[in-house]
């Protein structure tokens, strides 16, 4: 799932498919409240293939929804941040006066793989990728957009011709409802590593459309002749931290008593000896075990 939104939330309108019903099968007329809302919607028509960019608005915020409809109804789309789409125009631009300075199509003077320019956009997570493309039916921009380790990867694919008149309606969506994604605008902390035993743990804090979050990694060496290792992570929003924090405080205050009157005891049994006499020389051992203070850092 991106972190914009979901690959089908809220997308079988009746605009795609002529039906009153979300791809989660929610009817808009029973009463139910969709999990997107939408606020407002352009329609291109470009060749064969029609366009919607929609701007939606769910719980983590507004983004633009970019749906590619073929001929043959086959439907793929990209999900661009506020900002993401305001760079994405800028990009429009630029790949249309490189389009506009090359000279017709010439099939021996094209790259093996077809890209005459490329750049790529980084938000969050998700990279797209922009490749301006020739092959035999001719010049596109195909856009891709990917999550990264591994995540799922879409992509449109826009006439070269339209580029021009894309980005026009890309620019009236952003003049209405603006480019701040907003969220936190400082800069996050540094992240942190934490080496026990043959284990590693990583801290890493991060930013998306949901809030900020700290991502706990733990890598042990696998066992098996491969390349990778074993990975674990977990994901604890910033709202909970504390609480995390308090929690994990409190186990290292039972865990410290606990070994306190462990080792209590075992210094009595020893002073006393088998037979309950106590032993000269005996002494009270040193305890090694510090205190986990609240409010230290991991």
């Amino acid at each position: 799932m991106s972190d914009i939104g979901s690959g089908d939330e809220g997308i079988s309108s009746q605009k795609y498919h002529g039906q009153g019903m979300d791809a989660g099968g929610n009817n808009f007329d029973s009463g139910q409240q969709p999990q997107e809302q939408e606020l407002a919607t352009k329609m291109l028509q470009i060749q064969s293939k029609r366009f919607y960019l929609d701007v939606k608005q769910n719980r983590r915020g507004r983004f633009i929804k970019v749906a590619e409809i073929g001929a043959d109804g086959r439907r793929s789309q990209i999900f661009l941040a506020m900002s993401t789409a305001a760079e994405f125009r800028d990009h429009l631009s630029t790949f249309s006066d490189f389009y506009s300075s090359l000279g017709p199509p010439n099939p021996d003077n094209v790259p093996d793989d077809g890209k005459l320019k490329s750049e790529m956009m980084l938000k969050d997570n998700r990279r797209y990728y922009l490749d301006l493309k020739e092959n035999s039916r001719g010049r596109f921009l195909r856009v891709s957009q990917t999550i990264t380790r591994g995540g799922p990867r879409s992509q449109v694919a826009l006439p070269a011709q339209g580029m021009i008149e894309f980005r026009d309606a890309l620019t009236d969506l952003l003049d209405d409802f603006g480019t701040d994604d907003g969220g936190f605008k400082g800069e996050l902390p540094e992240g942190r590593h934490l080496r026990v035993d043959n284990k590693n743990f990583y801290f890493d804090i991060g930013q998306n459309n949901r809030g900020i979050y700290m991502k706990v990694s733990e890598v042990v060496p696998s066992l098996q002749q491969v390349k990778s290792n074993f990975r674990t992570a977990i994901t604890v929003p910033e709202k909970c931290w504390t609480r995390f924090r308090d929690i994990l405080a409190d186990y290292c205050d039972k865990m410290n008593r606990a070994h306190s009157d462990s080792a209590d005891h075992h210094q009595g049994a020893a002073v006393a000896g088998p037979s309950g006499v106590p032993r000269a020389g005996s002494a009270q051992p040193a305890r090694d075990v510090e205190p986990f203070a609240a409010g230290s850092r991991i």
